[in-house]
């Protein structure tokens, strides 16, 4: 499991698949989504404006699993 580390708040799904090396630019975010399977805490959820917070668990379909950190 990897951890992708977060200043503020809150990040969105679609910054996020940025920051896990899942996509190369925010702009990929939207097809990424219809594409693939993302699972928040074992809810499938393809919303790329969904906000993850510290402690989430995101599942990507051929990526990975990761763990929402602080900084």
């Amino acid at each position: 499991m990897k951890e992708i580390s977060i200043r503020d708040e809150y990040i969105t799904l679609g910054q996020f698949l940025k920051l896990a090396d899942c996509i190369s630019t925010g702009g990929h975010a939207k097809f990424f989504l219809q594409e693939n399977e993302v699972q928040i805490n074992g809810v499938v959820d393809n919303r790329r404006g969904r906000k993850l917070y510290v402690g989430d668990r995101v599942e990507v379909e051929g990526c990975g699993v990761f763990t929402v950190t602080g900084a």
